[in-house]
């Protein structure tokens, strides 16, 4: 079942947006050549409990973690390791979901390591780009599939890229995955009506090489592009309005001010960030 969100759970639903958020601001300072994928596990679970957030990934169907690292051909799931040690030109997915007092949030942020090749730098842009293509997408009256038709013709057709079909968007709120699927690929005036209200992810994960996943890792959780290209992820989580979109993951209200569903987010992002630049002073270094 699809619920409509009152103005009250979305204002919760930022707040919880914004904590989100606050800790991808915090990982800005963190993520370089030399540091252990831990390092950003244990910097996230030290951030959230700083800031009263809950990392809803844990225990989730098993999962033993607050975050999910993925590096380079690694779609999406990698698990934080201790022995994985980030390098110079590597791009790394970082995802979480997170709850204050009962609001839940979703975002993954991509990230280069030190300097990235030219062709990296261009998935990085096209991704991100082909994100608010979709997010510009979820309209009142429009259909989920007009979301991933735009995605998978920029991206795929216009950039030769493969847009991944095993991994998919989706409602969030009252738990974290809920009603309706969201695809990042499909055809115009196909799927079900968006409506004010619904709360949804879009969150594209594109390959340089084919749009397969490989998911035979043992642990049962990873997926890796199956013919070893290289693959990119940015989400933000949102709501449907009359006035159109508005991300409630936002790392930069300014850059996203048509997006902004009103005066308060920035306020709570400023709040969440502070205490995650905080924290993340402890790893500056390391």
């Amino acid at each position: 079942m699809i619920s409509l969100k009152s103005p009250r759970e979305i204002r919760a639903m930022e707040v919880a947006g914004a904590a989100l958020a606050g800790m991808h601001i915090g990982l800005q300072k963190i993520v370089r050549p030399g540091i252990s994928s831990w390092v950003i596990e244990e910097f996230a679970r030290k951030y959230f409990k700083a800031a009263g957030a809950k990392a809803e990934q844990i225990g989730f169907e098993g999962y033993k973690y607050a975050t999910c690292v993925s590096v380079n051909d690694e779609i999406c799931h990698g698990f934080p390791r201790k022995k994985l040690i980030l390098k110079d030109g590597d791009l790394v997915k970082i995802d979480t979901v997170v709850s204050v007092d009962g609001a839940f949030s979703d975002s993954c942020w991509s990230y280069a390591v030190g300097e990235v090749k030219p062709e990296i730098k261009k998935l990085m842009d096209v991704t991100k780009k082909a994100l608010y293509m979709g997010i510009d997408q979820c309209v009142p009256g429009n259909r989920i599939g007009d979301i991933g038709a735009v995605i998978q013709h920029y991206t795929e057709d216009e950039n030769g890229y493969g847009d991944v079909r095993e991994f998919v968007g989706h409602g969030i709120q009252p738990t974290m995955h809920e009603d309706p699927m969201v695809p990042h690929y499909g055809e115009h005036g196909q799927g079900i009506r968006l409506r004010k209200g619904m709360t949804i992810t879009v969150e594209p994960m594109i390959n340089t090489g084919t749009w397969e996943a490989d998911t035979s890792d043992p642990d049962g959780w990873l997926a890796k592009t199956a013919d070893g290209g290289w693959s990119c992820q940015y989400e933000h989580t949102l709501v449907i309005t009359d006035d159109g979109p508005k991300i409630l993951t936002s790392q930069d209200p300014e850059a996203d001010a048509k997006y902004m569903y009103d005066d308060e987010y920035a306020k709570d992002l400023k709040h969440y960030s502070d205490i995650a630049l905080k924290v993340a002073k402890q790893y500056e270094a390391k």
